[in-house]
């Protein structure tokens, strides 16, 4: 029988230069939350789409990359990640390169509304990306001790989550220099560069390259001990997809997320086009609240986070739903630029320290399944960026340009609904729990 005692072989990479090859990666992938948000209008134009295809439209990309989420961040525990997180960058490559296809050979002239399906193909494969958060979670968890976790994931989920404002900004500053096909192909080249940078950082964990030497398991685990490895893989992930799927508690938590974080997404993509159609400001405007939307709402779920352990997650979640409703009410109902602004605000922060909130829950409330939970949690909660957008436009189709408006109303049920269930959830609670256990970033690999 073959010793693996000594001579074990070398592993590659180190847990820093995995992190960032992992950021990087992701960051590339979640920018396209935003692959048509700003570029819509432009599409309204030429295509004469309807507001109701705008809708769906801007939310394509965001139901491959909430659906994904799920099976690839399970498919980690198999190989430690870098392979489900290139075929996801890979098929984000190429929907945005048929998207550069369809602009280089059809734009503007030829391109028409019999061509509205490839764009809603290409599209969603350019979603894949988006789905790479998960498996990132996973892959960054598994190469750092866990008293260094926190920083770590951190450092990885508020980067990444930057992208899709400062895509909002950069893409159109390209397509005013040099036309929507150059916007594309920049985008392209820029995925292509990221995979080449993660495919040199990006490292699996010590664990999962002595296995791939063909090192049976007892021995790899003794080995990557030895390179600081603390971490492994879950015996059975589907058993914990079973029994969280079985505790009710876990669906309102879906809800509370479909609305915070699904919501987030849906306004990323769809706000340029309500600054710009319903108040009829400039592109430039238009993009830059959105893109100050998108990098508010990440950013605050840092603090937030913080706020959830020290005050509890039900009462911020409270309070976190409770600025949405107010935002949502001031944007349905105003047709004040001013006041429909503030009410933006409000609904990013409700949304934000509502994302950090959620997550705070998870293992409170379904403490024996919590990787199984946050798979649920992150990838059909993310779901709300692919349905909200088609109701706002829908809402925008019936009612005309008042409409814009009015179809806010949609958040401010979802936000009623969210306080309902957070104090549901309270309300119903076992006092034998424990008040805040911590939440396993290993297992809470899907969430976002």
């Amino acid at each position: 029988m073959k010793s693996y005692t000594s001579g074990a072989p070398d592993v590659r990479g180190s847990a820093q230069r995995s992190l960032i090859g992992a950021t990087i990666g992701f960051f590339i992938g979640f920018g396209a939350v935003s692959l048509f948000g700003p570029t819509a209008q432009i599409f309204v134009k030429v295509m004469q789409l309807s507001p109701e295809q705008v809708g769906l439209l801007v939310a394509i990309p965001m139901l491959t990359g909430s659906l994904l989420r799920i099976p690839f961040g399970a498919w980690v525990d198999l190989n430690g990640g870098k392979i489900p997180f290139l075929v996801l960058l890979l098929a984000s490559v190429v929907g945005i390169g048929g998207l550069y296809w369809m602009l280089l050979s059809l734009y503007p002239a030829h391109l028409t509304p019999e061509h509205y399906p490839w764009l809603l193909l290409f599209g969603a494969l350019g979603g894949c990306g988006i789905a790479t958060f998960s498996v990132g979670i996973g892959q960054v968890s598994y190469w750092f001790p866990k008293e260094r976790q926190g920083k770590a994931l951190a450092f990885y989920a508020g980067l990444g989550n930057t992208s899709p404002g400062l895509v909002a900004i950069v893409l159109p500053l390209i397509i005013a220099a040099g036309g929507l096909w150059v916007g594309y192909f920049v985008s392209l080249i820029i995925v292509i560069a990221g995979i080449g940078l993660y495919v040199a950082l990006g490292f699996n964990a010590p664990y999962f390259q002595l296995r791939r030497h063909g090192m049976p398991q007892t021995h790899a685990s003794a080995a990557a001990k030895a390179h600081g490895q603390e971490l492994f893989p879950a015996p059975s992930i589907s058993r914990a997809l079973i029994d969280s799927a079985a505790s009710w508690r876990t669906w309102p938590l879906v809800a509370l997320y479909f609305t915070s974080f699904g919501g987030f997404l849906a306004l990323t993509a769809w706000l340029p086009t309500f600054w710009g159609t319903f108040y009829r400001e400039p592109h430039w405007v238009a993009l830059g609240l959105t893109a100050g939307f998108s990098l508010f709402s990440s950013l605050i779920r840092v603090p937030a986070g913080g706020w959830s352990d020290r005050l509890g997650g039900e009462r911020v979640a409270f309070a976190a739903f409770g600025l949405l409703l107010v935002g949502a009410v001031m944007m349905t109902l105003s047709q004040n630029f001013d006041v429909s602004v503030a009410g933006e605000v409000l609904v990013a922060a409700g949304m934000g320290i509502a994302n950090a909130a959620v997550f705070k829950l998870v293992p409170h409330y379904v403490p024996d399944a919590v990787g199984g939970t946050a798979g649920w949690v992150g990838g059909l909660g993310a779901l709300g960026g692919f349905v909200v957008p088609p109701i706002l436009g829908r809402v925008a189709q019936a009612m005309g340009t008042i409409g814009y408006a009015r179809g806010y109303a949609v958040y401010v049920v979802l936000a009623l609904a969210c306080l309902l269930l957070t104090w549901l959830l309270y309300a119903t609670r076992s006092r034998s729990q424990p008040s805040e256990p911590m939440l396993d970033p290993v297992r809470s690999r899907a969430r976002s």
